[in-house]
C-alpha cells in the first residue's frame, strides 16, 4: 500500500484574462486567505490542495436504518385493543411471527482523496504563447472571467478554443465568474440599475439610488453565462468571490468530482502522462528516487539524482 496521503493526482489549469483573480482563487483554495494586491503572474505559478472525492464524502444517500430489536418479555403485557396480531398470538399461547431484522449495514467504502496540482497561468497577451504550453497534460481547467468587466467574458471563447486545441479532448472545464462580491445576485430585486428606473418621487432618494448603482458592478448576468456554458459544452458555471471565499471550493470540487467519475469510468490511462491523472503506483520516483541501477563493483545507486 502506498504511503501517499492521496489516491490520485490531477493537473488543473486556471486560465483567463489578466486581472480576473485567478491567482487570488488559487491562494484562497490552497492557503485560505485573500491577497488584495497580487503581482501580475509571469508564466505560471503553482499550488496544491488535497480534497476528498467520491463516496462517502460526495454521497447523498440516506444512512441505513438501525436494525429492529427482537421481541422482549414486555411485548406480551400490552393492551389487546391496540396490539398487533403477532403479539396477540403470543398472549393467547400461540407462536408469534418472527420479526424481520435488517441485515447489518454494509461497511462504507474507504474515502478517496485527490491531490489537485494547480497551475495558475498568466493572462496577459504577451505571455500567451508560453501559457498555452502549460495546457498539455491538464485533466481539468477553470475558465475565469471578471463579472465586473464584460470584456473578460467576451474573451473566454478564445481561451476555450486555445485550451481544446492543445489539451486532451475530454478535459473537464468549469466556467467561473469571479468577483461576485462586486456584483449583486440576479435574484436580488435591487440588482437592476436603479438609475434606469423612473426618476424617484423624492429627490432625497436619488443619492441612495446612485450609491446602490455604484455598488453593483455586474456586467454579465448569470443567465447569460449559464447559456454560454451550455452551448460550449462546459460542465458548469459557478460564481465565486476570492475575497469572501464564496463558492471557491465548490468550483474546484466540481472539477475534481468529474475527474474522479472519469477515472471510475476508465477514461484515463494512468500510465500515460498526457492524461493529466496519476496514481501513486504509477509515478516514477514517487518516493524521491528514480529506478535503481546497480553498477559493477559498487553499491546500488539511484538514477535521476542531482545534476552537477
Amino acid at each position: 500500500m502506498s504511503s501517499a496521503p492521496w489516491d490520485y493526482i490531477a493537473k488543473l489549469v486556471c486560465i483567463g484574462d489578466s486581472g480576473c483573480g485567478k491567482s487570488s482563487l488559487t491562494i484562497r483554495l490552497c492557503e485560505g486567505r485573500f491577497v488584495a494586491h497580487h503581482d501580475v503572474t509571469i508564466g505560471v505559478e503553482f499550488g496544491s490542495r488535497i480534497v476528498p472525492v467520491g463516496p462517502p464524502h460526495s454521497s447523498d444517500a440516506p444512512r441505513p436504518l438501525a436494525p429492529s430489536s427482537p421481541l422482549s418479555e414486555d411485548d406480551t403485557t400490552v393492551n389487546t385493543s391496540s396490539t398487533p396480531t403477532a403479539t396477540l398470538a403470543a398472549t393467547n399461547g400461540g407462536l408469534p411471527k418472527p420479526r424481520t431484522i435488517s441485515p447489518p449495514a454494509a461497511a462504507l467504502p474507504p474515502q478517496k482523496h485527490m491531490k489537485l496540482s494547480l497551475w495558475d497561468t498568466a493572462g496577459q497577451e504577451t505571455y500567451k504563447s508560453v501559457t498555452r504550453s502549460y495546457f498539455r497534460g491538464a485533466s481539468g481547467a477553470l475558465l475565469v472571467f471578471d463579472l465586473s468587466r464584460r470584456q473578460t467574458f467576451q474573451h473566454v471563447t478564445d481561451w476555450l478554443n486555445d485550451l481544446r486545441q492543445i489539451a486532451e479532448p475530454d478535459i473537464v472545464v468549469v466556467l467561473v465568474g469571479n468577483k461576485a462580491d462586486l456584483a449583486q445576485s440576479d435574484s436580488d430585486p435591487d440588482s437592476s440599475n436603479p438609475l434606469d428606473d423612473v426618476t424617484p418621487r423624492n429627490p432625497a432618494e436619488k443619492p441612495a439610488a446612485a450609491a446602490a448603482a455604484a455598488k453593483n458592478k455586474r456586467e454579465v448576468t448569470k443567465l447569460e453565462a449559464e447559456e454560454w456554458a451550455r452551448q460550449n459544452g462546459v460542465l458548469e458555471y459557478v460564481e465565486t468571490s476570492a475575497k469572501s471565499g464564496e463558492n471557491v471550493e465548490k468550483a474546484f470540487m466540481r472539477v475534481a468530482e468529474r475527474i474522479y467519475q472519469n477515472i471510475q469510468a476508465g477514461k484515463y490511462d494512468l500510465n500515460d502522462r498526457r492524461s493529466g491523472v496519476k496514481a501513486p503506483t504509477h509515478l516514477n520516483g514517487a518516493n524521491g528516487g528514480g529506478r535503481q541501477v546497480r553498477l559493477a563493483g559498487g553499491p546500488a545507486k539511484t538514477s535521476g539524482g542531482a545534476c552537477c
